[in-house]
């Protein structure tokens, strides 16, 4: 096949005709060796990143002093103590909710709108390295982030619908004469978390694709997303990448929380600001572990979508 070798991301023989598995972890190895095209995702993502953050620490910082004026008992927390817990949880709600909805108005669409702007345009770049020769086109691909990033805040949005009705089944309108069941909505809490992660995961490559075919092949961002499901045997090849890679995701998480913990038994040997530098460590690990993911995800799109072009084109 003429061509596959011409970019390190695109050398995958006969992807077309095996798992999407089979060939992530050549797709990793080739991006890792890369380091130009990891720079250039860490870049985009952390010139909005690092501000954003900043942003949402000096709201929560906001948030955490209201709550705290509230004397809600916050810090007696307890889930040995399940009705307190519940009226505990109950009133730090009502306390935060009012203002954190005011902040949420002008924050979101700020934060909606320069991230679509900033990924647009970082992943055109991006984009450009892995589909070399094409002209770049930041408007559409902004316009393609904006509606991912609605979606995925719809996706919260139906997540905390569904958090909220557990907390009523089981903590805030518990029959008269009932204990709250603070382990019940625990479980409930991590099975919806799960399991709207797991959603995402399963139909969000539509629109990871979608930008992969408007910089590849020329297309309108209409006409990529009516493409992007009609890829045939592809379709299953993306799914799968894109499910194992969300759980490699939460398994970054999941060894992150354990990093972060690892300290905590040696508090009188470590605490203050050397604990907070470690934590700060973990968090910058973390994040560029996820941004590495997300630059395989992307080289793995883009090497499936070529292989199904070559070999349609050799049949």
């Amino acid at each position: 096949m003429k061509g596959v070798h011409s970019s390190p991301p695109h050398r995958i023989t006969h992807a077309g005709r095996v798992r999407g598995t089979q060939s992530l972890l050549q797709i990793q190895a080739q991006c890792w060796r890369r380091p130009g095209l990891i720079a250039r995702e860490l870049a985009w993502r952390w010139l909005f990143g690092i501000p954003a953050l900043l942003l949402l620490f000096a709201l929560g910082r906001r948030l955490l002093a209201i709550l705290f004026a509230a004397h809600t008992g916050v810090e007696d927390f307890s889930l040995q103590q399940p009705a307190m817990a519940a009226q505990i949880v109950r009133s730090s709600y009502d306390a935060i909710a009012p203002p954190a909805l005011g902040l949420a108005r002008w924050a979101v669409p700020l934060l909606l709108a320069g991230w679509a702007v900033a990924s647009g345009v970082g992943r055109a770049f991006v984009l450009r390295v892995l589909v070399p020769g094409r002209d770049l086109s930041p408007v559409s691909l902004v316009l393609l982030q904006l509606l991912r990033v609605i979606a995925l805040v719809l996706s919260w949005y139906v997540w905390f619908v569904l958090v909220r009705w557990a907390a009523a089944r089981d903590v805030t309108h518990v029959p008269q004469g009932t204990e709250p069941n603070m382990v019940a909505f625990a479980a409930w809490l991590i099975c919806l978390s799960l399991g709207s992660f797991i959603v995402w995961a399963l139909w969000s490559w539509v629109l990871s694709i979608a930008g992969v075919l408007m910089v590849a092949e020329d297309r309108s961002l209409i006409s990529a997303l009516a493409a992007s499901v009609q890829l045939g045997p592809l379709t299953m090849q993306l799914v799968e990448v894109n499910l194992v890679l969300g759980i490699v995701k939460l398994a970054l998480i999941v060894l992150a929380m354990v990093f972060s913990a690892i300290p905590l038994p040696f508090q009188a040997q470590m605490s203050g600001n050397a604990l907070y530098l470690w934590w700060t460590a973990v968090g910058i690990w973390y994040l560029a572990a996820s941004d590495f993911f997300q630059v395989a995800r992307l080289a793995a799109f883009v090497a499936f979508r070529q292989s199904r072009s070559e070999l349609r084109s050799n049949m």
